[in-house]
């Protein structure tokens, strides 16, 4: 990595404030999250969450816990990318927050406890005492509020933060539908994929979500992805509500179990995994 592929994205060292003690509350209780809004939830130790893109849009990191386990959930809104981090390492638990930087329109995150930065689409330590540090992904959903609320009726979701922002609405209003995505100076993706088209990577492979789209379910490499609609983009329309259809893609296993995934732009996939494999299918 060079150090000169890392810039400002304009936001100081915490100027986008992680979340580190979220407040959570029962689903039935939730009432200003529509239907069709995404939310990213995960399962683990007997706990259910679900965090809102709202929140994250504005915020990127939550430190938090599940089942007995500290995880970082993050976002970054010019990659699409949503992923859940186990936030222990050698040892040691560690708390994150944003630096304001940017490699290649993604999120630089660092670690409080050492100050090294980390790759948020890759979940990878990229300067300072972990870099080559990998972080393990958990197996998180990105999915609608409605499809989350039906699964899990006794679950819980992040509360709003106590901070003055404008939960609900997209500041990046029309981002998806760009042309060329903010402050990337990359390759575009090959073989004429949009570089702000949406694909499901799982590792290093990449499905096209239009692909997935028309088809349903597509079972290849070890994996079956099924998409379902009712899930709204959150980069479109200035209301995050209001966006268009992206739909819901869930990754399982041979034996049904949930697969680490995400959902990032064509871009993101190409720049961080350049030698990445493209399941274009029929």
């Amino acid at each position: 990595m060079e150090l000169t592929e890392i810039q400002s994205g304009g936001p100081p060292k915490d100027g986008i404030p992680a979340i580190d003690a979220p407040t959570f509350i029962a689903v039935s209780n939730e009432t200003r999250l529509a239907d069709a809004e995404p939310v990213l939830s995960l399962a683990m130790g007997g706990e259910v969450k679900a965090w809102p893109i709202r929140y994250l849009m504005w915020h990127e990191i939550v430190n938090d816990s599940l089942g007995g386990t500290p995880i970082a959930v993050t976002f970054c809104p010019l990659c699409n990318t949503g992923m859940i981090f186990d936030r222990r390492l050698n040892g040691e638990t560690l708390s994150f927050g944003v630096t304001g930087l940017l490699r290649k329109s993604d999120l630089v995150m660092y670690d409080r406890q050492s100050e090294s930065w980390w790759q948020q689409a890759v979940g990878e330590g990229i300067v300072g005492k972990y870099t080559g540090a990998q972080l393990a992904q958990l197996p998180a959903i990105m999915e609608s509020w409605g499809e989350y609320r039906a699964r899990a009726p006794q679950g819980l979701v992040m509360d709003e933060p106590p901070y003055r922002r404008d939960y609900g609405s997209n500041p990046y209003r029309g981002y998806d539908s760009l042309a060329r995505p903010f402050l990337y100076d990359g390759e575009d993706p090959p073989f004429g994929i949009n570089p702000l088209a949406r694909v499901v990577r799982v590792g290093t492979r990449a499905w096209p979500l239009e692909r997935l789209r028309r088809v349903g379910e597509v079972t290849e490499q070890g994996v079956t992805l099924r998409w379902v609609a009712g899930q709204v983009s959150a980069l479109d329309t200035g209301e995050i509500a209001a966006g268009k259809e992206v739909g819901t893609v869930r990754v399982t296993d041979a034996q049904g179990r949930d697969v680490a995934y995400d959902m990032p732009f064509a871009f993101a996939f190409n720049a961080f995994h350049p030698d990445g494999e493209w399941m274009l299918g029929p």
